[in-house]
């Protein structure tokens, strides 16, 4: 049953009498202390967790810069000077600028691709009611818990049967693939968000269904779009597991099979400065990407509950 809300009272207009009611009575001392404690633990505990994402990253740059004897002799020191032979070894003699195109091609179709399909299949289930509907959008849901391990083996045969092992675009179907579920729950529930009287006022002059997604209703998911592709970034950027598979062939490695190879290159003596330096490499887009799209996603994953 659907009830009605008591309006709160107007605020008193210019030059009327401000009465006791008008006025909000001062909070207690004891509501103040209770206030300044949880603030206090609010921030201590934002300052342990910053401290605790941050210290590793530093640690890491720092390492990438010293040579070999000083990351074990002094782990914690600062170098005593930049070793930036480091990088540049890793770049060329270890292959990371191939492996680091290779990633950006893998990533960048798969991103587009999970975006645009993903986009057009949320869209039409959270704003058109036909039979199947409701079955569709679960067997999305079904699909994010699914373990990726239980396909592993017959997703090989099925990407060797089609001729696409060992190739740039058979791994990039394979994430679009593996990141539809989500993309589709995530953007289901932001399509529902937007008003529909914009979508009902294009049909309305003439416009067409993808003439309306494409040019009204796709710009409005933006927040969406950027936070959910923020998301599939990392997670395809960050894949190892897959790549693995699906991909054998040393001249079309992604990076985290780079610095795997990194690691072992040597044998049992690893080049841990160069290793460093490659994990950077690989690490920096992926902080550049948040920094710069930290509003959108925090827009996005809020959406939802603002409305």
């Amino acid at each position: 049953m659907k009830t009605t809300e008591t309006p709160a009272p107007l605020p008193a207009e210019s030059g009327a009498p401000i009465t006791k009611t008008d006025v909000p009575p001062p909070a207690s001392p004891k509501e103040k202390k209770e206030g300044t404690v949880l603030n206090v633990f609010s921030h201590g505990v934002l300052v342990i967790w910053a401290f605790m994402v941050v210290l590793p990253l530093l640690w890491a740059v720092m390492t990438s810069f010293k040579d070999d004897r000083s990351i074990f002799s002094s782990p914690w020191s600062l170098p005593d000077s930049l070793h930036f032979d480091n990088w540049s070894r890793a770049w060329t003699q270890a292959n990371m600028s191939d492996y680091f195109l290779n990633t950006v091609l893998v990533v960048g179709g798969s991103l587009i691709g999970t975006l645009v399909l993903g986009s057009m299949a949320a869209y039409v289930l959270a704003r058109f009611e036909f039979p199947g509907n409701r079955f569709i959008y679960f067997l999305f849901i079904g699909g994010m818990s699914f373990p990726i391990m239980l396909a592993l083996v017959p997703l090989f045969y099925v990407v060797n049967n089609m001729g696409l092992l060992n190739t740039i675009h058979g791994l990039i179907l394979v994430y679009i693939a593996y990141s539809l579920p989500f993309t589709v729950f995530f953007l289901t529930a932001f399509f529902r968000t937007l008003p529909t009287s914009i979508a009902e006022a294009a049909f309305v002059d003439g416009a067409s269904h993808s003439r309306t997604f494409f040019q009204i209703m796709l710009p409005m998911a933006k927040p969406g779009l950027i936070s959910v592709g923020i998301f599939n970034f990392l997670g395809q950027w960050n894949q190892y597991m897959l790549p693995t598979v699906l991909n054998t062939d040393p001249d079309k490695r992604v990076l985290t099979q780079g610095l795997v190879q990194l690691a072992v290159s040597q044998g049992y003596k690893g080049d841990w400065s160069g290793l460093f330096a490659g994990l950077v490499m690989a690490m920096l887009p992926v902080l550049a990407a948040y920094i710069v799209f930290q509003r959108q996603v925090v827009q996005g994953l809020t959406a939802g509950a603002l409305k």
